[in-house]
């Protein structure tokens, strides 16, 4: 393995089992929201099954982060806990999406969505 690569991946294992969860599954979720969404801005001409494969494609990807980042994050946190921290990371990843990538204009309704999504950490990590 090239020595500039060993240092970053040395630094991410030596992290609490959370912490890589959370740096796994944010990257998972960049290339699942693109798998999901991106074809809508630049596949609208293109038949379905076209986007179909290239989403596959993208989502092959995905899943080479998600899968480990579930296991990782399986030793330090409950399932339950694991899943709502994807939700909210899921959350942080799409609106910068949809404002930077597909050019939405913000909405006051992230804002609630986002207020939802903390009481929702709130109620599943507390003891």
């Amino acid at each position: 393995m090239p020595a500039w690569l060993q240092t970053p991946l040395a630094a991410v294992h030596a992290a609490p089992a959370w912490t890589q969860a959370v740096v796994l599954l944010t990257l998972s979720n960049v290339f699942m929201t693109f798998a999901w969404y991106g074809h809508l801005k630049g596949l609208q001409g293109r038949p379905w099954f076209y986007a179909a494969l290239i989403s596959w494609g993208i989502a092959f990807f995905e899943y080479l982060l998600q899968v480990p980042a579930n296991r990782i994050g399986a030793t330090a946190l409950t399932l339950p806990q694991l899943k709502i921290m994807q939700e909210v990371i899921t959350l942080l990843v799409f609106v910068p999406f949809v404002l930077l990538y597909m050019k939405q204009p913000i909405k006051l309704d992230y804002l609630w969505a986002a207020l939802c999504m903390l009481g929702a950490v709130y109620f599943i990590f507390r003891s």
